[in-house]
């Protein structure tokens, strides 16, 4: 309803009064009304207006009293956070994650502290090797608070040592270690033993700090000896090169040596089996032969000596004939027989009366060297 419309229209007065038209109700009336209410409440006596003014600011403040100390003892830990518990200024207790109800303030404070939160500082400055060399090294560590209480009380101020003790512990590594295991494979060993000395430095400082990790970024020279140094990483990497040729070939040499060594070596072992297994048969046929000689020497010796006949000419491609007719003997050279065969060529050469001397011989001489043999043995 606006308020222009006739005075008239009294049913749609918007402070609902319907009747004599006096306007909205007073202030004073709505409050007495509350006063008087909560006087009942609280066991004053409703008829006295008097008396419920006088309570009313006593109990607003109680109320605002209760919500304050409501408020003030209740406190609610996040999962990453921790509340370190002072009374009076001394540390009693430390809150986990949830609701935790303590005594309000001044009695006992609450500090919240975030344990799950990765921090990082990064170290980056000139340093001297142990070699007596000037290198740009460049330190990431990340950190969180391991324990609240340890990090509020123990030290003045934890960001600042850690900073110290990282510069310290770093310009130990590297002053521990040499130009070239700086700059080529050492990064992640020389990381490693960064973030445990740090580690270590803080907990014997008790400053309740964890090291993550620490990363070591690629380690440069300083830019005056820039030139040089990528002169020196050259020729080392033509050093590597080298070496690996040489470990190429000389696993590729020293296998096959191995594999000639051990083939002599069994050939050999072979050829000690071969002969000494032929002496041993040798010498056991010989005295079986012995044995059959004495028993009966004549048959002996002529087997003897056929055998060794057959074992001369059967290595031989002579053919002799004897002669009843005279004292030279005739040969057939086979191989040569054969061969003109395959040359179409039928020509049998004969040969001199020299040669079937020289085999008859040969033959003569056997017979005379097992004899000799054969009366040695008795």
């Amino acid at each position: 309803m606006g308020w222009n419309e006739p005075p008239d229209k009294k049913d749609k007065d918007p402070w609902g009064n319907r009747g004599d038209g006096d306007g909205p109700p007073d202030i004073d009336e709505i409050i007495r009304k509350m006063q008087k209410g909560l006087g009942g409440m609280f066991g004053g006596r409703p008829g006295k207006v008097g008396d419920n003014n006088a309570m009313f600011p006593f109990m607003v403040g109680l109320i605002l009293l209760i919500m304050w100390l409501a408020f003030d003892m209740t406190y609610l830990i996040d999962q990453q956070e921790r509340g370190v518990v002072l009374r009076f200024g001394e540390h009693v207790d430390t809150l986990e994650p949830g609701l935790n109800i303590r005594l309000p303030r001044p009695v006992e404070k609450v500090e919240k502290v975030n344990v799950g939160q990765v921090r990082s500082i990064t170290h980056k400055a000139l340093m001297l090797t142990q070699d007596e060399n000037i290198v740009d090294v460049e330190v990431a560590v990340q950190w969180r608070i391991g324990d609240a209480t340890e990090y509020l009380f123990n030290v003045y101020s934890p960001a600042s040592t850690l900073r110290q003790v990282t510069e310290s512990s770093v310009r130990e590594v590297i002053g521990k270690s040499k130009l070239d295991f700086v700059l080529t494979e050492g990064r992640s060993e020389i990381a490693e033993r960064i973030q445990s000395l740090i580690q270590e430095t803080l907990g014997d400082y008790k400053t309740g700090i964890y090291i993550s990790t620490a990363e070591m970024q690629p380690a440069k020279p300083p830019e005056e000896v820039k030139a040089a140094f990528d002169d020196a990483i050259k020729a080392r990497e033509d050093e590597q090169r080298q070496v690996n040729e040489a470990e190429a070939y000389r696993n590729d040499v020293l296998p096959r040596a191995r594999g000639g060594a051990a083939r002599l070596r069994e050939e050999s072992n072979g050829y000690k089996s071969r002969i000494i297994s032929k002496a041993e048969g040798e010498a056991s046929r010989f005295g079986q032969l012995l044995a059959e000689y004495q028993r009966a020497p004549e048959v002996t010796r002529e087997r003897l000596y056929l055998d060794a006949i057959e074992s001369v000419f059967s290595n031989t491609n002579k053919v002799l004939i004897d002669n009843d007719n005279g004292n030279s003997l005739m040969y057939l050279p086979i191989d040569k027989l054969i061969d003109k065969r395959q040359n179409n060529n039928s020509k049998i050469s004969v040969p001199d009366f020299n040669e079937s001397t020289t085999s008859s011989s040969s033959a003569n001489d056997i017979r005379q060297r097992l004899d000799e043999r054969l009366r040695g043995a008795r």
